[in-house]
């Protein structure tokens, strides 16, 4: 089945889905995107995606091109059309159409396009065996809690660790803190078992996974903390995980060539990811948590 993408207000083949060579996303990164993940037919913490959406555009300037409500019922209608099971959908809104000017166009129209990938869930022994993370500088801009398509950096980083026979960078600020990964939130389990992860300000983007992780973890009764930490209290972890929309919870098993633990997945790790998959299937028991 041909996949379908929503471009401007059409449905179109996704070969033939193309926007306008003056667009801004494409000349200047002048726009922001979503990535939503979709788990057994049904799209996962919506409602939080779309208001990071929001909070996004706002920062830029940019206004919302429709209601909340259309939105949902062109994505509703790119799943229906794509046969989506598990997966995720992708939205990218940017400030539209403009002759080149580094200034703000006064009159463009917010572009919109949406398409979607089928994706399989991670298998056990992919996640017994955890990822391996390396650590590179983090070179990105000040906002980073903005969701910019603006995401060279983020790239450039990614591909370091994939050249290294990693699957994800950690990101090390100027004062030795790691932030998060070009994809992902980083977390730890300390030696004295305390759950860490990054404060949620502008120096992170705040992952819709690590918000209701935190909720999980809090209906849990595991406490947590939100601080920096440095990549020596990550070798140093009894665990490490990353988070994303993509991977939901994943293991960390090694760090810059440092086995992590045991090197296979935590007993933490592992209880805070069923906990998030069994409140991803049963959506309206964790909204009453």
């Amino acid at each position: 089945m041909p996949r379908i993408a929503y471009v401007n207000g059409r449905y179109v083949p996704h070969a033939e889905a193309a926007v306008h060579i003056e667009d801004r996303g494409y000349q200047f990164a002048d726009g922001v995107y979503e990535v939503v993940p979709v788990f057994r037919g049904q799209m996962v913490d919506e409602e939080l995606h779309l208001d990071r959406l929001e909070r996004s555009l706002s920062e830029l300037r940019i206004e919302m091109p429709m209601s909340r409500q259309a939105l949902r019922m062109i994505t509703a209608e790119v799943m229906r059309r794509n046969r989506l099971d598990n997966g995720f959908v992708y939205m990218q809104i940017t400030r539209g159409v403009a002759p080149r000017d580094h200034k703000f166009p006064k009159h463009a129209k917010p572009a919109v396009v949406m398409s979607v990938r089928q994706t399989k869930l991670h298998g056990d022994e992919a996640i017994h065996d955890g990822v391996k993370v390396v650590t590179q500088p983090d070179l990105r801009w000040a906002r980073r809690d903005i969701k910019s398509v603006s995401l060279l950096p983020n790239c450039l980083a990614k591909q370091s660790a994939h050249e290294a026979g990693a699957s994800e960078a950690w990101l090390v600020e100027e004062d030795g803190t790691i932030t998060e990964g070009t994809s992902t939130n980083a977390w730890i389990l300390t030696e004295d078992n305390k759950l860490v992860t990054r404060k949620a300000d502008s120096s992170i983007l705040n992952g819709i996974t690590r918000v209701s992780l935190i909720k999980c973890a809090e209906a849990k009764g595991i406490a947590f903390e939100e601080r920096p930490f440095t990549p020596e209290e990550a070798y140093r972890a009894r665990e490490a995980f990353l988070t994303s929309s993509s991977n939901f919870v994943m293991p960390v098993t090694e760090i810059d060539g440092r086995t992590i633990g045991n090197g296979h997945a935590g007993l933490l790790t592992l209880k805070l990811r069923q906990a998030y998959v069994d409140s991803v299937a049963t959506p309206g028991k964790r909204s009453r948590d």
